[in-house]
């Protein structure tokens, strides 16, 4: 069992949460507001005490807003994986980093933080629960940190996630694929009529 803090009570983290609970793990929030939010089954206190009580930590914010929200917490986030699932988009649906990453951005701000990107290319259904769609699909891994790209693979697996369906696509550059996915994910979502599915990767 391990204590993870998802930073984010939006439809991601609520689904995360419920994914990782049901796997045996312990949930906490962190919320910028937690007197409002004690509504979601878990115990919600504030970002920074998330940071330091989770022993893995996720971004489960706006991508807008990382950088900024995670930026104060170096010192409880250092030597953490952070798994990241943020994706920075614009009011207007438009790449907010279209030259780089939200991880990448996140991994400057916290040189000492573990930083793993992945669930990018899934909608916070599929996230937890890959094995209600009509087939297989891939989720990607990307960092710098080869050990805690094994633990967060390790935590996909919990989710549903078999190990056939993991790709490593290397260092924490290779997000910024991840990231930008969103604009082909939103044009495949608006011509099937559903967030809900994933790609798979073939040979």
């Amino acid at each position: 069992m391990t204590r993870i803090a998802i930073i984010g009570t939006g439809h991601v983290g609520r689904a995360l949460a419920g994914g990782f609970a049901k796997a045996g793990h312990e949930v906490l929030f962190g919320s910028r507001d937690p007197d409002a939010r004690k509504d979601l089954g878990h115990q919600v206190v504030t970002v920074a005490e998330a940071a330091a009580q989770g022993e893995v930590v996720v971004n489960a914010t706006p991508g807008t807003d990382s950088v900024a929200l995670l930026a104060p917490l170096a010192r409880p986030l250092a030597g953490k994986v952070l798994l990241d699932v943020a994706v920075g988009l614009t009011a207007d649906l438009e790449l907010a980093h279209p030259n780089s990453s939200v991880s990448e951005e996140i991994q400057q701000a916290l040189p000492d933080t573990r930083v793993v990107k992945t669930l990018a290319t899934v909608d916070s259904t599929t996230m937890v629960a890959p094995g209600e769609l009509s087939g297989p699909g891939t989720v990607f891994v990307s960092g710098d940190d080869d050990a805690a790209k094994r633990d967060v693979e390790a935590l996909l697996h919990d989710l549903g996630w078999p190990a056939d369906a993991v790709m490593d696509l290397g260092g924490l550059r290779t997000a910024r694929g991840q990231e930008h996915f969103a604009l082909l994910f939103m044009g495949i979502a608006g011509a099937i009529g559903t967030y809900t599915f994933t790609v798979r990767v073939v040979r």
